[in-house]
């Protein structure tokens, strides 16, 4: 079997960007642990450039990867071992960063919130609370919710659809090949670019409003009817080639659909004139997110379409990113968190103070993976196998690592 080397070189970058999408969180007037005394609007068009599609293409693409690891399960045994091997490789992690990772998360939030008198029992007095579940850090903008997972929450979300995928997998072959070739015969042409977005159009225009994001899982509605049928889509076409040839043939059509959505939505938000005081029209509220869902599509066929047309080659630096890619995405965010609010004294403008988070951020995560690589013990609380080998070509990696086709 020949790896995807396209979707693995996908994954990566698509993990990278989401970690300076995270940084880019610090500076702009949305929502977030913790914000810069510079916090502006200014980089928010920037941020839109990504927001819209980045997390729906790493779920697609974890689709994928659960196809192809479900048949080389297949293949070693009778399957049986996939799901256990999947919930080792998600579970620890997400539980392992809950307990641990995530909570600086919340202690640096709460020293950076209205909380009433502050806070100054330090951090480890603050640790024995998250654990307790305590539920009396509240402040203007409500109460912090302890435990969390924070930005592992992709992580939750995905053991839970890879739960859903296997169950489809394992008891319906049949059925689920059937979709699979139905699949195939309506995106093997303009297709390919129609019917997804009609899809993620219906989810915005009749979700977005009454359900907000959340990353509960319980009441995530909107985001799970964006994620959870591009996770499906990714697992039922994965060995479809003609939905993969047809993504390769289009890709300039959807850039140029990608661009022209891109630009509608930051003049929208941005240009428009119109905001919380001035409400827009209902008729323009719901063609924006008729657009955005256009964009968050074509966006990711653009890319998967690129990207199968350069001809990747196996490297070691691919072998070693491969391996990276989920400790880093653990350690990101609490890395951002930290550094950012500790470098605040130093009162740095954001020209300067915003590359400098992003060497420091990188260069930590991966001084981090190189520890983690090493200790036996700590890799499977990373995602990563407990054999402490040099990674190969050959051996699968989670979350949405292995790509064949």
């Amino acid at each position: 079997m020949q790896r995807r080397l396209d979707l693995d070189w996908v994954r990566i970058a698509a993990f990278f960007l989401l970690v300076l999408y995270h940084i880019g969180m610090y500076y702009v007037t949305w929502d977030w642990h913790v914000k810069s005394p510079y916090a502006s609007e200014a980089v928010e068009p920037l941020m839109l450039l990504t927001s819209p599609w980045r997390l729906s293409l790493l779920f697609m693409v974890s689709g994928v990867a659960t196809a192809f690891l479900f048949a080389k399960t297949q293949m070693q045994s009778s399957g049986s071992g996939f799901l256990a091997q999947r919930s080792w490789r998600l579970l620890m992690p997400l539980i392992f960063g809950m307990l641990v990772i995530v909570t600086p998360q919340s202690y640096y939030e709460l020293l950076d919130s209205r909380y009433p008198g502050g806070y100054h029992d330090g951090y480890l007095a603050f640790w024995g609370r998250y654990l307790a579940h305590d539920k009396t850090f509240c402040d203007a903008d409500g109460c912090l919710r302890l435990p969390t997972w924070n930005h592992l929450w992709f992580v939750a979300y995905l053991w839970v659809y890879t739960l859903i995928g296997w169950a489809l997998l394992r008891f319906a072959p049949k059925a689920a090949d059937a979709a699979g070739g139905w699949l195939e015969r309506r995106l093997s042409g303009i297709g390919v670019l129609l019917w997804p977005a009609v899809l993620l159009i219906v989810g915005r225009a009749a979700l977005v409003g009454r359900f907000p994001s959340t990353h509960d899982l319980t009441s995530d509605w909107y985001n799970h009817a964006q994620y959870l049928p591009l996770f499906l889509l990714g697992m039922l076409v994965a060995t479809r080639e003609d939905v993969w040839n047809a993504l390769q043939r289009l890709r300039w059509w959807a850039l140029l659909l990608a661009v022209t959505g891109y630009a509608i939505i930051v003049w929208y938000f941005y240009a428009s004139g119109y905001d919380d005081v001035r409400p827009p029209p209902d008729a323009l509220r719901m063609l924006q997110r008729v657009v955005w869902a256009v964009f968050q599509w074509t966006a990711i066929a653009a890319i998967f379409g690129f990207a199968r047309s350069i001809a990747f080659r196996e490297m070691p630096a691919l072998h070693y990113l491969r391996e990276a890619v989920f400790p880093v995405y653990i350690l990101h965010q609490t890395i951002i968190v930290v550094v950012a609010y500790n470098l605040q004294p130093i009162d740095l403008h954001p020209a300067i103070e915003g590359p400098l988070l992003v060497v420091i951020t990188f260069g930590l995560c991966f001084g981090g993976f190189e520890i983690v690589r090493r200790v036996r013990w700590l890799r499977p609380l990373f995602g990563l196998k407990a054999s402490a080998r040099l990674v190969t070509g050959n051996v699968d990696r989670a979350p949405g690592a292995t790509m064949t086709r």
